[in-house]
Order: C-alpha cells, then structure tokens, then sequence
C-alpha cells in the first residue's frame, strides 16, 4: 500500500516572497504558500485554538488573534506592499443548501472586508479561497461584480477559478472556488498547472498506515473496499453539534467504504475490532482526526491544538496544502 507524501516546507530556489494572510486557520493555505517560496509577514485569525495551532508549528510566524472586520492596517505597515494577500474564508452558503437558516451575511462581509484590506495594503496579487458557488452561482454574480469593480478601481486583473484538491495529490473529491488578482495585466499570464492523474490516490491506499498501525489485521480488506477518493470533508458550524465528516449524501459515501462518517474516532481500531461492513454504522470502522488531516493533506509533522471536535473543524475548514502550494506556485510564476 502506498502513502502519499505531504512534505514540510522544502526548499524553494530563488528570493522567496511574502504574504498578508487573514482567516488562517489551521495553517493548510500558509503552509502550501510556504512550500511555493511565501513567507507570512502576518497571520490573522479570530479564533485562539487556530492561533495556537499556527504558533505550535511555526513560532517564529507573527500569528495576531483578532476579527478582521476591525483589522486596520495602519497598526501593522510591515505589511504595506506585501506580495500576496491571502484569504481562506469562512465557507458561504452553498445553493444546494439554501434551505439551512443560518445566515452567511457575515460571510459576505468578510469577502468584502478582504477586498476593502486591499486599499490599504495594496498587494502586488490576492487569492481568495471559498466554496465553488462563488465562481459559478448566479446567486453570488452581485458579489463577483462588487468583487471586480473595486479591484479593478484599484488596478487589478481578475481570474476566477474552480480547482479540485484531488488533481494535485490530495486523495479527496474536494473543489474549491478561487479568485486570483494581479496588479496590472498579471492574471493574464496566470496558468493553473494541469491536472494529475494518480490512480493509486485512494483513501485506502492512504490510509492503510495508520488504520492498521493499532494491530487491526483487517485493514488490508478495508483498504481494498476504499478504492476511491474521499468525499468532500465538511468541517462544519462551530457554534453548534460534534464532529462529522459531512452531510447525508457523504456520509450514504463513506458507509460504502466501510466509514461510518457520523463521529470521528479518538483512536484508530485496536485488534480486537470486528469490521461488518453492512452490519449498519456498529460494524463501520471510523476516521480519526489525525486521518482526516492525512486526507487533507497535511503533513504528519503538522500538528493540530485543541479538543478532538476543535482540531475537527480546523481540519475539515483548511484548504489542502498540496492544492495551496499549487496555487502558491502558480502565482509565484506570475509575478516573476
């Protein structure tokens, strides 16, 4: 079985540049831009368990715990003319759930609040990170529209994308919605890398390691019944419920791997567990947060603060590394 290898923070060849990142999270978009040649100048994010996950990894980052709705740039000019403004956003309502209440007006507002930094910092390039229905909905065509008219007041090109994390080496069916800006005419020379196509890129080829590392002699079976990429990992709300790996349509996914995907586990199955495949979710084998993250993407030097349900949401909220050092590198290439 075969183990993709997610390694931390390699060499890059050249003057390295720098980044502005707000929304950091759990570090998967600073982590991938540090391995395309980024360094952070700063790291914003509001909530102090991802603050600490981004200092326990890289104490020498200058990680600021606060909101960016009230972030003002004149208390941290370092950041002035940084090369990159980075955003990782709080997920925006997709159409295929407009029947949930919660309300993404908030989320809105950070998009807005990202394209309003740029004023201030002015940036030689932005990426923005979200859910795909930002690209493609006409749900969001007012939002793209206020989007571009004030980079493009500003002075930028636009280019907006849909990428999927699984065709740069991340076992996951996950895409994500990006906006790439350039000052001047740059997102006219901007290429996205073409896809990967790695049939061993399974989750029980990724998997098999860890599932069996706890003497569980049935993981060679499981492995072979998880022949497939991972459904989308879903993070979920942090104001409400425990960890899951996402929503009905996943989870109907996941059992047909051998996955119960309605809880994480705290430790990989010991080998004293009987697997019943179609025995309902008793018999299932479950994921623990530590393969989730090796799903994601992250290396396993990579490590996560918190309770199991907080490291969950960290983990299941990150763009992949793999899919941010592509995208790193690929903006790198542009402004050179």
């Amino acid at each position: 079985m075969s183990v993709t290898d997610h390694s931390d923070a390699p060499e890059v060849s050249g003057t390295r540049l720098t980044s502005l990142e707000v929304c950091a999270g759990a570090g998967g978009l600073a982590l991938g831009l540090e391995q395309a040649g980024f360094d952070p100048l700063l790291l914003l994010d509001n909530r102090s368990v991802a603050c600490q996950t981004l200092r326990m990894n890289r104490p020498d980052w200058d990680v600021f715990e606060g909101d960016l709705l009230e972030f003002d740039p004149i208390d941290a000019q370092h950041v002035y003319d940084v090369d990159l403004l980075v955003a990782g956003l709080p997920r925006l309502k997709a159409t295929a759930a407009v029947s949930r209440t919660r309300d993404d007006g908030s989320e809105l507002g950070l998009v807005k609040a990202t394209v309003m930094l740029a004023y201030g910092v002015q940036p030689r390039a932005i990426l923005i990170d979200n859910v795909p229905d930002l690209v493609t909905s006409s749900k969001y065509a007012p939002l793209r529209e206020y989007v571009e008219d004030e980079l493009t007041h500003l002075g930028y090109t636009l280019r907006w994308l849909v990428v999927n994390a699984a065709d740069y080496g991340v076992p996951q069916d996950r895409k994500h919605g990006i906006l790439v800006a350039f000052k001047e005419n740059g997102a006219e020379s901007f290429e996205v890398p073409a896809p990967r196509i790695d049939a061993d890129l399974t989750v029980g080829n990724v998997l098999y390691e860890s599932m069996s590392a706890g003497g569980w002699s049935e993981a060679v079976e499981w492995a072979a019944q998880a022949n497939r990429l991972a459904p989308t990992l879903v993070g979920g709300s942090w104001e409400r419920g425990g960890p899951d790996l996402g929503p009905t349509g996943s989870k109907t996914a996941w059992a047909r791997m051998g996955v119960d995907a309605g809880t994480v586990a705290d430790r990989v199955p010991g080998s004293d567990f009987v697997w019943i495949p179609d025995g309902g979710r008793d018999g299932l084998v479950k994921l623990t947060v530590d393969q989730a993250a090796i799903l994601q993407g992250f290396p396993s030097s990579w490590n996560i603060a918190g309770r199991k349900t907080a490291r969950y949401r960290q983990v299941g909220n990150a763009m992949p590394p793999p899919l941010a050092r592509m995208l790193g590198s690929a903006i790198r290439k542009t402004l050179s």
